[in-house]
């Protein structure tokens, strides 16, 4: 399958990574590839030629099939808070791909496990690398639930993954709390990986140390970003409640890694949804090459990412 649907953009069906049924979405500066065998799952993004910024785990590509969860790589969405039975829930089917006037939709069937129908709807601007990308989760069970949307992108090895809190200030000018600084019980605030400052949370990524950190945080404008090899990966998303309203003490953002991978994750907050009810959340994502950040200073992350995230 293959058309242009807008000037400079087009979508067609190729095979990618072992798996024969995907879709790759291009405006000729940047591509991402969508696969319909599994999922859903975007397992490429970056700039056309380039460097994938996501993950691909050998031995977990072009396979399906599988009765439990697969990490494989990729960006997807979950059900938050998470549960080691209704966060995992297998998504190792076909999904169903729709293409119209420019948009990528892929919807899985219903999770047996939760009730929950997940679905990717993928925008790319005709020029520039900016990406819209909208979660949706639908409650497709005879009950209600309660849920939030989340959405995990798994970063290539050997980055730098970097939050920014909200806007910082003085006391006593400022007396109320900003924002939750959440901790899991296995975090490691002396673990070298980690440096936080005044307005700045980064964390990097080392193939050779197999230990999780994991930290969370909010913010109205909440963004991370991951650099690698002189480029930038920025996902945004603009919270639409407090804190309060959030899962794990109040997180719209958090962040992960392992020696496999380093996860950028942004959450919806909790919702509650009645049978046939839908929940959606959105993230814009973009691509920044000629990126160097000298060091770790609030001065610097001001100088290089001030003009990319404002």
């Amino acid at each position: 399958m293959r058309g242009t649907v807008q000037v400079n953009m087009t979508i067609e069906k190729v095979s990618y990574g072992g798996w024969p049924n995907c879709f790759r979405m291009t405006n000729g500066e940047v591509d991402l590839v969508l696969t319909s065998d599994i999922g859903p799952r975007v397992m490429r993004y970056g700039f056309v030629g380039g460097q994938n910024f996501f993950r691909e785990l050998e031995g977990q590509m072009g396979s399906s099939g599988e009765p439990d969860w697969v990490p494989r790589g990729g960006h997807r969405v979950w059900i938050a808070p998470e549960d080691p039975v209704k966060s995992y829930a297998p998504d190792n089917d076909r999904v169903a791909v729709k293409i119209e006037d420019g948009v990528l939709e892929a919807t899985q069937p219903v999770e047996p496990l939760t009730g929950i129908e997940k679905k990717l709807t993928l925008r790319m601007a005709e020029d520039g690398t900016a990406v819209e990308i909208v979660h949706t989760l639908c409650n497709a069970s005879t009950e209600p639930v309660e849920l939030a949307p989340w959405a995990l992108t798994m970063m290539a090895q050997g980055g730098y993954g970097i939050h920014g809190f909200p806007p910082r200030g003085t006391h006593p000018q400022m007396l109320a709390p900003t924002n939750p600084l959440v901790m899991w019980a296995f975090t490691d605030l002396g673990d070298r990986r980690w440096r936080l400052s005044k307005k700045y949370l980064v964390l990097r990524q080392d193939p050779e140390d197999p230990v999780p950190q994991k930290l969370g945080s909010w913010n109205a404008k909440t963004w991370g970003a991951y650099l690698l090899h002189g480029e930038l990966f920025v996902k945004r998303y603009d919270t639409v409640a407090p804190p309060a309203a959030y899962p794990d003490f109040g997180c719209s953002y958090e962040t992960f890694t392992n020696a496999d991978i380093l996860e950028l994750e942004t959450l919806g907050p909790l919702t509650r949804l009645a049978p046939g009810d839908s929940v959606t959340h959105t993230e814009r994502w973009s691509l920044h090459r000629g990126v160097q950040i000298d060091s770790w200073s609030d001065e610097e992350l001001d100088r290089v990412l001030g003009p990319i995230v404002g």
